[in-house]
């Protein structure tokens, strides 16, 4: 083999092994980068496990406050529900008191109304008392000029005598008022014939409205519808006392003396 021949092999050998550790040097290169981002991957991937735990965490306290939250919750539902409870048994008990104080009323009114029956007092007792609340209520009578029971007088011309039950004046009105302890239809017929005699057992009733009343313990619908008709007003007892069961006639009297 010639001189040129043999530099022409070794040329070749020494591109040949430039090239191999050109290629040598790129694959460290790449081996290195390669090396370095799984370095960098493994930065990452550590960072995202801890923020995974820190969730995780974060998780884990949050469920526990949930439940801590939960828990309060049921408790709180428990103790509304018991109060609830109580709520309902005290405002049974309030309903039974108001039955049971409704029914005492009732029975004391009742037995104060056959005690007064029995003792002949029902107009002392019980009409003349409630006499200055219906008025009151009614007919707006802060007090009474003039207020008797059992009163006895004579007609103007003197022909006779007679006991009016109660006998009530205002500078407006005068109320007359006819007591029974147990009403009749007869009794209710003897006050309408009387009613257009009263002025002359009260000339006053010529200056002022007369709201003539008739009075009773009880009074049946019959008794009302009666009395009603006549323009008569109809106080009986009710749960807490006397009080006019036909207030419709109040326009009526007012009207008529106006």
């Amino acid at each position: 083999m010639g001189e040129p021949a043999l530099k022409e092999r070794v040329s070749d050998l020494e591109m040949a092994m430039m090239e191999l550790a050109y290629q040598s040097m790129k694959t460290d290169m790449a081996i290195k980068d390669l090396v370095n981002q799984n370095k960098s991957f493994q930065w990452e991937m550590k960072a995202f496990k801890d923020e995974m735990k820190d969730f995780k965490d974060e998780m884990k306290e949050f469920k526990n406050e949930m439940k801590d939250f939960k828990d309060e919750m049921k408790e709180f539902k428990d103790e509304m529900k018991d109060f609830k409870d109580e709520m309902k048994e005290f405002k049974n008990e309030m309903k039974q008191f108001k039955t049971d104080s409704e029914a005492d009323r009732k029975r004391m009114n009742k037995q104060w109304g056959d005690l007064a029956n029995k003792m002949g007092t029902i107009v002392e007792d019980i009409v003349a008392p409630g006499m200055g609340g219906v008025a009151r209520e009614y007919f707006q009578v802060e007090e009474f000029n003039y207020f008797a029971v059992r009163v006895r007088t004579v007609k103007t011309d003197g022909s006779s005598r007679r006991e009016f039950d109660v006998v009530a004046e205002t500078p407006e009105f005068i109320f007359v008022v006819e007591t029974k302890a147990t009403a009749r239809t007869e009794y209710i017929s003897d006050f309408i014939k009387l009613i257009p005699e009263l002025p002359s057992w009260f000339p006053v009733i010529g200056e002022k409205t007369l709201i003539p009343v008739f009075a009773s313990l009880h009074l049946s619908d019959e008794n009302i519808r009666y009395l009603t008709r006549n323009n008569i007003m109809a106080m009986a007892m009710r749960d807490d006392g006397m009080d006019f069961y036909n207030p419709e006639v109040r326009e009526y009297l007012l009207k008529q003396n106006s």
